[in-house]
């Protein structure tokens, strides 16, 4: 089956988060099981661009609002990520270098997704699925069902993956004139909370709606900032599929960005060599138990907790451990984690900004990494650390408690704690470091963490399956 993918992000080619990795690794993985999946994506001005070789596949218009715009459909020629890329060209309003954070970021996607379907709309065969992803493609479903110009669309069955809920990609009436003709009694399909509400669109007019883990899912029916009845009323063609990761590109073994690779018999070594270059580049104790931080420095992922948690843990627990920090988002979260370095005493650092090489050698140097999510829905971190042999000490929370069973349990291989709290976060630094010092217990929970199957494969074919069921 012809499996279309619309997303505003797919890693390497622009990512902001998780959702990047899922597009830029599920479609591939579909290809291999004899599909033929494509993604759809804007074109920014990135490196990714520049680097690779395209060809012209199709120019068209369609009106934002009362705003004319031309745009232009560019493919990779030479399958570089596995599967058919195409590329959406706005001049002046997709061609920038980041994602999101624009004052038109809404002009911005719902121009995109116009042109998206406007352009599926002149093809001389029909695709069998239209998976969107994110509140940036979810108005997709609803144009192809109710826009009349697309009414050609209206039997090709739509899904929406939700990666975060909590953003919805709101907007007034006033701009209700930026989608193309549309049915006026079909307003309530894009209505929620007296506003047009494109997730709480996509989520009534896709045929399925999917989630990235199966707890997230049930967490939507009571924190969804406001779509709870929603997804309580949709509960009927809602699901969890995990989420899984591209073990081509996180493989010990094999990884680009580290120089010392291992594999589950002698990580113990290759983690140690990793570690020394890490505590050598950021003045750390190498001898000591390195815990680590990768991602956005928000709310959402406790971030604003983590500097508290540090001085804590030195004042409670004794400067016993090493704390290093990677990621960027909040100002003030930001700023605290530079201050702290002033009392470092070669057992913090923190680099501010993105570095998807430092993140790798992260992955493969620590011995634990921490993630007290208040939401996540699926998580990656922790499948990443966990290939790599670095324990995670997560909330039990969405994904994290789906795939993250604490070592106190049966079968157990991570530290897992109930709230994101200050408390809960240094008491599983506390069992880490217990953990650390019993180091047959260490070597076991490694080995089983390292054997677990994350791959893309399961999921992959979860999704087909899902497919399978709309026709």
């Amino acid at each position: 089956m012809e499996i279309i993918h619309v997303s505003a992000e797919c890693y390497p080619v622009a990512k902001a988060g998780g959702l990047g990795d899922v597009v830029g690794a599920l479609p591939r993985y579909q290809n291999q099981l004899g599909h033929i999946a494509k993604v759809v994506m804007p074109m920014y001005n990135t490196k990714f661009l520049y680097n690779n070789q395209w060809e012209l596949v199709h120019k068209g218009g369609a009106n934002l609002g009362y705003w004319w715009f031309e745009y232009t459909v560019i493919k990779e020629i030479t399958n570089v990520l596995g599967f058919d890329l195409y590329l959406i060209d706005i001049g002046g309003l997709l061609d920038r270098e980041k994602v999101y954070g624009y004052d038109d970021d809404t002009e911005r996607f719902t121009a995109f997704q116009i042109a998206v379907v406007d352009w599926i709309a002149k093809w001389n065969h029909e695709p069998d699925v239209i998976h969107v992803h994110d509140h940036h493609a979810a108005l997709i479903p609803f144009m192809m069902q109710n826009c009349v110009g697309f009414r050609n669309l209206a039997d090709i069955p739509s899904v929406i993956t939700i990666h975060n809920a909590q953003y919805q990609g709101w907007l007034g009436w006033d701009k209700s004139h930026y989608i193309p003709e549309w049915d006026q009694w079909k307003w309530g399909q894009l209505e929620w909370n007296n506003m047009i509400n494109p997730l709480a669109s996509g989520i009534k007019c896709a045929w399925k709606v999917t989630t990235v883990s199966w707890s997230y899912m049930e967490e939507l029916k009571y924190m969804s900032n406001g779509l709870e009845a929603l997804f309580e009323y949709e509960k009927g063609k809602c699901s969890g599929i995990l989420n899984g990761i591209d073990t081509v590109v996180w493989d010990p073994e094999t990884d680009k960005y580290i120089d010392d690779h291992y594999k589950a018999l002698d990580v113990k070594r290759g983690k140690t060599a990793s570690k020394e270059k890490l505590c050598e580049t950021f003045e750390l104790d190498p001898e000591k138990p390195l815990f680590v931080f990768i991602g956005r420095l928000v709310g959402e992922k406790a971030a604003d907790l983590l500097p508290q948690v540090i001085g804590d843990s030195f004042y409670h627990i004794g400067r016993k451990m090493n704390f290093l920090i990677l990621g960027s988002g909040d100002p003030y979260v930001e700023s605290q984690l530079e201050i702290l370095k002033a009392y470092s005493a070669g057992d913090y650092n923190v680099f501010v900004g993105y570095n998807e090489a430092l993140s790798h050698l992260m992955y493969a140097g620590a011995d634990f990494i921490l993630m007290p999510s208040r939401v996540e829905p699926c998580g990656l971190n922790q499948m990443y650390a966990m290939r790599y042999g670095t324990v995670p000490i997560v909330r039990k929370t969405g994904g994290l408690k789906d795939t993250v069973i604490d070592y106190g349990d049966p079968d157990g291989y991570g530290i897992t704690h109930l709230y994101a709290s200050v408390g809960d976060i240094t008491q599983g630094i506390f069992r880490g470091l217990e953990l650390y010092e019993d180091k047959k217990r260490l070597k076991d929970v490694r080995k089983t963490m390292m054997k677990l199957d994350f791959s893309w494969d399961n999921s992959a074919q979860q999704y087909i399956n899902l497919y399978s069921t709309l026709h």
